[in-house]
Parts: C-alpha cells; structure tokens; sequence
C-alpha cells in the first residue's frame, strides 16, 4: 500500500514489482493484493493532486516553459478527467497526471473517481491474469506487460468512444423527437 501511495505522488517505482510477485507466490491472494495496491494508489494520487493544488504551478513553472504547460492545460481542459483515467491505467508514470491534475485545478471527485476505475482496472487485469494462470503468467507478463496494457487501454479508450458517440446520437434523436412533440403539441 505504502509503495502504491509513493508511486502515485512522488516516487518512481510503479506498486506492480511488488504485487506481481506476491501474488504469484499466492495466487488465492492476488485480488487482496489488487484492492491494497488501488487502496494505497488512490490514496497517493489523490495527495499528489494536493501537491499540484497547493503548489504546484510555481514548480511547473520553473521546471517547464511555458509554452508546454499551456499545451498541458489545454489538453486537460479538452480531455478533462480522461487524461488521468487513460495514464492511471496505462505504463505512463501515475504520478505526472496526480500532481497537474491538481495544478490545473480539475474537478476532484471526477478525478478521484477516474483514479479508482483506471487504477483499479489495471491492479485488477495483473491479479485476474496471475489467478487464471499461476506463476506461469510471470514470464508472459515480465516479457509482454506494456503490450497487453497497451492493447487493453486501447480497447478501454474505443469502448469510451463507442459509448460517447452512441450516447450523442441517441440524446440527438430525444431531441429530435422532443422537437416534433413539442411542434405537434404547438398545433
């Protein structure tokens, strides 16, 4: 817990060194493993964001020019919360979203609810695969872990799409139908 809490705000190990092989040596234990690494990173995360809040901008300032913290800005306000949710879940280091998520002052509790479901959703992919197929999944995953995270986020960011377009084109036609009962209702 405490190594996911650090991941997520300030230290450069990402929590999965050491839940990979806890729960290889007991696989009945990987989903508690998976619960206290997202307990622990969401906790972290939700700090960084408080580094970011509280402080934060005057560091980025001096670290970055300005130019890239704009650009940053604009993407957090273009993407919002997505951005946090696609880098909790993907091998982007966790940490850079927390704190400039709180730096640029996102809504807090989408924020801590992206954390959850991004964090959550990648400790729980490693313990479902370790559970499923014991310490013989440790080779595949030392050996092809950023893939298969790439690939599932890839999946995760086409089923939000899916959803996103589909739930537009359905509140288009409600309006449509809403317009012409309203027009109807008008005669």
């Amino acid at each position: 817990m405490l190594l996911a809490f650090a991941e997520s705000s300030f230290f450069p190990i990402p929590p999965d060194v050491l839940q990979i092989p806890l729960s290889i040596a007991n696989t009945n234990l990987s989903f508690v493993f998976a619960t206290i690494a997202t307990i622990g990173s969401v906790l972290g995360g939700m700090f960084g964001y408080f580094i970011g809040n509280k402080g934060g901008k005057p560091i980025l300032s001096k670290l970055v020019n300005k130019e890239k913290v704009a650009l940053v800005e604009h993407y957090y306000k273009k993407y919002d919360v997505w951005a946090v949710g696609i880098a909790g879940f993907s091998p982007i280091p966790y940490k850079i979203f927390t704190i400039t998520a709180g730096v640029f002052n996102l809504d807090f509790k989408r924020f801590v609810i992206a954390s959850i479901i991004s964090r959550a959703g990648r400790f729980y992919l490693v313990a479902t695969f370790i559970y499923i197929f014991g310490p013989a999944v440790k080779i595949y995953m030392d050996k092809y872990f950023n893939v298969i995270v790439l690939g599932f986020t890839a999946l995760l960011i086409g089923g939000f799409l899916f959803i996103n377009y589909f739930s537009k084109r359905i509140a288009k036609q409600a309006e449509k139908e809403h317009d012409h009962t309203w027009q109807e209702l008008k005669k």
